[in-house]
């Protein structure tokens, strides 16, 4: 079977590309070569694109533009090693291209090793750290799946948590939460309802209602349509998922002044984005995760922060084994399939999907 990178057109995310690649014949002086396990691919990885300019997600893996390469969540396994320190066989969690193999310049850690190359230094550690899988307390073989799905985009969760919690939710003890199926969204409830003693609105498209109920995470959930039935007269905080410029401005203007903080997290709706005009209430401002996780790491130290998010991890995986549902698929036509009905809002919320490109570790 060819090896190949998928590759998306960054000024239209439908236009996409697969291009042959092979790995390099010889690995430069602490360099590891992964092969690619397999990876989850979410409205998570969507809104990678939508901010990928933003946020410089495209330079993860810099490309010739007007292409780049989406990040995904996944477990690789090192095949060759050129650094001392770093055996061949371990399988580790990270960020990788949606391709067969990733050639990393490591620099070892405790749980595994960091990317060094020059073109990640200005990424955030979270970005560029990959961790051995046998050593991490989340990780077991009968939760892999959503241990894919929802590892890495459980700490943005954990973090927006903590970060309204330690501003008192802005003097509000409700928080509204738009894209509520998605994995993030699901992770931020989860969160909210472990805190206690916060309303979570769970706002979503009317034929995502009922599995959104069936999580149990959510007090109220309502559809996009129903926003001006929400009591507005109340103070209220919102972490929008969704980056519907349409949402956001609907429930500013119903809340009006009550809306006393209004979190941009996600962009699941990618092609209902755009400017925002003026708006009454708390102006909206985009959560910045890794900012949230250095104050942390500094005030608790590193050991505690990770035991806490690692502890919260397990809790929701061990949650998410009710209401999602593994659905593993290989090849470069299963990966195209599931991108497209992903990017286009099509997927089933329950449906945790795994890719492998590889038959051999599908």
């Amino acid at each position: 079977m060819p090896r190949v990178n998928f590759d998306v057109d960054r000024t239209d995310f439908r236009h996409i590309r697969s291009l042959a690649t092979e790995p390099p014949a010889e690995l430069a002086d602490g360099q590891v070569l992964l092969e690619l396990e397999s990876f989850g691919l979410s409205a998570n990885n969507i809104t990678y694109a939508a901010s990928g300019d933003m946020l410089d997600y495209w330079g993860f893996f810099p490309i010739e533009a007007p292409w780049g390469r989406i990040p995904v969540m996944g477990i690789g396994r090192v095949t060759r090693s050129a650094h001392p320190e770093i055996a061949v066989g371990g399988r580790y969690f990270g960020f990788f291209p949606m391709s067969d193999f990733h050639v990393v310049t490591a620099s070892p850690i405790i749980d595994g090793f960091a990317d060094r190359s020059e073109h990640r230094a200005r990424h955030a550690s979270a970005y560029r750290n990959f961790n051995l899988v046998s050593s991490d307390p989340a990780y077991s073989p009968e939760t892999e799946g959503q241990y894919l799905i929802v590892r890495g985009l459980f700490i943005t969760s954990f973090l927006a948590d903590d970060f309204l919690g330690e501003q008192g939710f802005f003097g509000s003890s409700t928080v509204l939460v738009t894209s509520a199926s998605s994995r993030t969204s699901i992770a931020l409830a989860h969160r909210l309802k472990a805190r206690g003693g916060i309303h979570v609105v769970g706002l979503t498209s009317a034929r995502n209602i009922e599995f959104v109920r069936t999580v149990g995470l959510y007090d109220t959930v309502i559809a996009y349509e129903d926003i001006e039935t929400l009591d507005g007269s109340e103070p209220a905080v919102m972490v929008d998922m969704a980056g519907n410029v349409d949402v956001i401005t609907r429930v500013h203007n119903h809340f009006g002044n009550q809306m006393k903080y209004s979190c941009r997290v996600g962009a699941t709706h990618w092609d209902a984005g755009g400017a925002l005009g003026d708006l009454p209430g708390a102006t909206p401002t985009f959560f910045f995760a890794p900012s949230q996780m250095k104050k942390r790491s500094n005030e608790w130290g590193r050991e505690v922060f990770e035991t806490a998010v690692g502890t919260a991890l397990a809790d929701f995986i061990d949650h998410s084994r009710a209401w999602m549902v593994i659905e593993r698929s290989s090849g470069l036509e299963a990966l195209e399939a599931v991108y497209r009905a992903t990017l286009e809002g099509e997927t089933s919320p329950e449906k945790g999907q795994i890719i492998s490109l590889s038959a051999a570790t599908a």
